[in-house]
């Protein structure tokens, strides 16, 4: 891309995203860190060359966004950061086991085709009775099961899902090449195993469980759904920011 083209891709982007961008990365690179009181509306404003009511959007947004703070008659600070970096990135699990210098491997419990019931095609947002892609697979790390995996797949967005060897290849590394990541949505809850997950997991029935629902998005489309079962006793979500 030419110096040229770099500058009208700038002049692109909205004034407000440009602030809002500024903001982030002064926070990101720490130069203003948790509790600092950032430059007045004012002076952000003066800074840009553009109206206070811009410079008020921005910080609008990033505050309802929670990366700032805003007290008033005080003043706007940077918020507590959230610390789900990894969580965010979505890693492949095998990676994050091969970082911690273990081994991986993966059992392919389940694959198979099988017809949208109305809740999977709600959260699809397709039609009912459309087809969509199954597997369940457990992880290993170090021979100890550490997941089970249980995804529902777009066959629209990865239609070589079926024929993929996982024992070789994760759904995650697969799908972040067939179906590149959009955008996700995610949640984290304390269940007990059902006795199928439990047996998977080489755990007593009914012991606690943590547990992520992912949904993830290619193309403005959902390209898939996971419910990923972790032995409470045995795993636990980390991360960092910055």
């Amino acid at each position: 891309m030419t110096q040229q083209q770099q500058m009208v891709q700038v002049q692109q982007v909205p004034i407000f995203q440009r602030i809002k961008d500024f903001i982030l990365a002064e926070i990101q690179s720490g130069r203003w860190k948790e509790g600092d009181v950032i430059p007045t509306e004012a002076a952000l404003a003066q800074q840009f060359a553009v109206s206070r009511m811009t410079v008020n959007r921005a910080v609008r947004e990033l505050s309802s966004e929670q990366v700032l703070h805003r007290i008033q008659g005080s003043g706007t600070y940077v918020a507590p950061q959230k610390y789900q970096a990894t969580l965010v990135e979505i890693k492949s699990i095998a990676d994050e086991i091969r970082a911690r210098g273990h081994r991986h491997r993966s059992e392919l419990h389940k694959l198979e085709r099988c017809k949208a019931g109305e809740a999977l095609a709600l959260q699809f947002r397709l039609a009912a009775g459309q087809m969509l892609f199954h597997s369940v697979i457990v992880h290993f790390e170090n021979e100890i099961p550490i997941q089970v995996e249980d995804r529902w797949v777009n066959p629209a967005l990865a239609p070589d899902y079926m024929l993929q060897d996982f024992a070789s290849v994760t759904p995650n590394e697969y799908l972040m090449h067939a179906a590149p990541l959009q955008g996700a949505r995610y949640g984290i809850e304390a269940l007990s195993a059902p006795r199928e997950i439990a047996e998977m997991l080489a755990i007593d029935a009914k012991e606690p469980c943590l547990v992520l629902r992912r949904t993830t998005e290619s193309g403005n489309r959902i390209a898939s759904v996971a419910t990923m079962w972790h032995p409470g006793a045995r795993y636990r979500f980390a991360g960092s920011f910055g």
